[in-house]
This record gives C-alpha cells, sequence and structure tokens, in this order.
C-alpha cells in the first residue's frame, strides 16, 4: 500500500473524509495542504529531501482568496506535476462531472483515477486507491463511458457555447445575434447552421431537442 499521501483541498471537512479512508487503509504518513501551489512545493521538496510522496489526491476547483497563486486549479497543477514528476500517481476527487473535463485529466493529464464527490464518495476513494496502488485506472461508475471510445465527445468552446445559447431556447438568428454581441467567431448565421449540423451527425441526433438531451446526458454541458 502507499507509504505517503498528500491531499489538496481548501475543504477542511472533505480532508477529514480523506484522513479517515486513508486511517482505515492503514496509511499514517499524511500530509495536507489548502492551495495548489504549497502543494507543488511540497512535492518537490520532498524530492529534494529523498523522502518522495507515493500518492497525490486533489480537487480542481479551489476557492480565489487574497493570496496570489501560480496554480489556480487542481487541473494546472497536475498538468505541472506530470511534467516534472511522471511516476507520482494522482487521484483527483472532484464534483466535476462533466465527461470532456474527465477524459481532459484522465487522457491528455494522465490522472490514475476520477472520483466523483458524493455519497459514495469516500467508498470510491477507498476503491481508487487499491485500484491505483495494483497498476490500475479508476473512474466512478457514472463518468466510466467518458473513456469509452464509442463516445464521441470531441467538443470545443465554441460548440458546447453554441449548445447552450440552443438549450436556453434562442432561434438560429437569435444565437448568431449573440455571438456577434459577444465576439465569438465565427457568428454567422451559415456557419451556425453548418456546425448544428455537423454536432447533430456527430451525436446522431434526430434534431435540435434530441442533441441537447443527448449533449446534457452525457454530461458536456
Amino acid at each position: 500500500m502507499f507509504n505517503k499521501v498528500l491531499i489538496s483541498d481548501d475543504l477542511g471537512s472533505i480532508n477529514q473524509g480523506v484522513l479517515s479512508v486513508l486511517d482505515n487503509l492503514g496509511i499514517k504518513n499524511v500530509h495536507q495542504v489548502q492551495y495548489c501551489d504549497d502543494a507543488f512545493l511540497k512535492i518537490k521538496k520532498a524530492v529534494l529531501d529523498d523522502a518522495p510522496f507515493d500518492l497525490l489526491i486533489t480537487d480542481l476547483s479551489f476557492i480565489v482568496d487574497h493570496r496570489s497563486q501560480r496554480f489556480n486549479s487542481g487541473s494546472e497543477l497536475i498538468q505541472a506535476l506530470r511534467k516534472e514528476y511522471p511516476y507520482l500517481k494522482i487521484i483527483v476527487y472532484s464534483v466535476e462531472d462533466r465527461l470532456q473535463r474527465v477524459r481532459l485529466l484522465m487522457n491528455d493529464y494522465k490522472a490514475n483515477a476520477y472520483v466523483c464527490k458524493g455519497r459514495r464518495g469516500l467508498i470510491e476513494i477507498e476503491n481508487a486507491i487499491h485500484t491505483v496502488f495494483n497498476g490500475d485506472c479508476y473512474l466512478s461508475p457514472q463518468i466510466e463511458q467518458a473513456l469509452s471510445p464509442k463516445a464521441n465527445l470531441e467538443l470545443d468552446d465554441f460548440d458546447i457555447h453554441l449548445i447552450q445559447l440552443l438549450s436556453e431556447g434562442l432561434s438560429q438568428d437569435d444565437i448568431s445575434a449573440a455571438l456577434k454581441k459577444e465576439n465569438f467567431s465565427p457568428c454567422s448565421l451559415s456557419s451556425i447552421e453548418k456546425r448544428l449540423n455537423k454536432l447533430r451527425v456527430q451525436f446522431k441526433a434526430n434534431n435540435a431537442i434530441h442533441l441537447i438531451a443527448i449533449v446534457k446526458d452525457l454530461g458536456l454541458i
């Protein structure tokens, strides 16, 4: 089992729950931080002291306060750590359950597990720790489809914004006007029609309402 673990979360109540799980697993060498910068520095110092951490458990969202930070989110922290410490095992523990975000963290940033906070969160954290220790990846059951090769989830920021506007009941003319006002590009009516047609084909949607329903079910908006 892991010997040295770092918890990075700005909510003490969440940390206490994770601490109880680690204690039940017999992991006693546990450190806590509430800022991403502190997590990075603590991991770096541990390596320099020849006493590296085996595992990082981190949230993604951190409340902004008076303190200036180099890393403002868990995503930024993980991306930086992967470049310098590729061997470090990382478990994401977050309320964020959008499949596109999950896939980014797992595929691009190489997190080892993604656990959704919730009623079964602590149970899943324990399962994730065992799974990652044994060399495998873990996903909470509700987001497992994020890594399915059958799930075509490639959406850029423009696509997401476009579908969000559509879900608010805006017509294509209204969407075009809204995009122009927000300085989004492309924003012409023809570009919007082409993009929506492409998305309907991509998600095998019968119409705009069906497209919105599919994308919402996938957790992309």
